[in-house]
């Protein structure tokens, strides 16, 4: 019996943009998820206070954008914690509302991979999740901590039809977008038009809610 697949993208999504909408599309269609959930950081421990939008303004922008989208959701698991957000905190908690048989999958890019390391219980990640790898251009296995070059080596699935729980890795590849939450911040603080760059409904909440100014 195939069990139903369930997908984590995190991250501060400040705004939500095309390049988060275009990374979530694929990861949902690559490895047929039934459920994603895009989860905004609520007190992210490794950048620095404070954030330029709220934490709830981010909250909203998500699910706004992805509102049509199917088998997405925002969550706001890490918002309402009233405490640092860590990873493996949040796949724990998700991993004791799905069960222990169900294929949860984390979305991480190769930067990521590369300081994994200096996350909080990161090899306990593998015990709850199987990680699907964003690469950008130029990534080389070689590049990687030998802890962390290890685990990928050993993990590595040709697809994401496993059906594996958790423990695997898996590339997932895509054409480079030159898009950054920051560059979108700082030209909407000029004043510059970015509606070629956020999704409209998300364009509407920061005009709105004058955000970024």
């Amino acid at each position: 019996m195939t069990l139903p697949a369930v997908g984590l993208f995190g991250g501060t999504f400040d705004p939500f943009h095309h390049a988060h909408l275009r990374m979530a599309r694929a990861f949902r269609d690559e490895i047929g998820l039934e459920r994603l959930l895009l989860v905004p950081a609520g007190e992210p421990y490794h950048r620095a206070p404070p954030e330029p939008a709220s934490a709830w303004d981010r909250l909203a922008m998500t699910r706004l954008a992805v509102r049509d989208e199917p088998a997405m959701e925002a969550d706001d698991r890490e918002i309402r914690r009233d405490a640092p957000s860590y990873t493996v905190d949040t796949l724990a908690e998700l991993r004791g509302e799905i069960g222990p048989r169900t294929p949860l999958w984390f979305l991480i890019g190769g930067d990521s991979l590369a300081n994994l390391p200096g996350w909080k219980d990161w090899e306990r990640l593998f015990r709850l999740a199987n990680l699907a790898v964003a690469l950008r251009p130029g990534f080389h296995p070689d590049t990687l901590p030998p802890e962390v070059a290890r685990h990928w080596h050993e993990r590595q699935v040709a697809d994401f039809s496993n059906q594996r729980a958790s423990g695997t890795i898996r590339p997932l590849r895509l054409p480079p977008v030159d898009l950054s939450a920051t560059r979108i911040r700082e030209a909407i603080s000029r004043g510059e038009d970015v509606s070629a760059l956020v999704p409209a409904p998300v364009l509407r909440y920061i005009g709105e809610h004058r955000l970024y100014r």
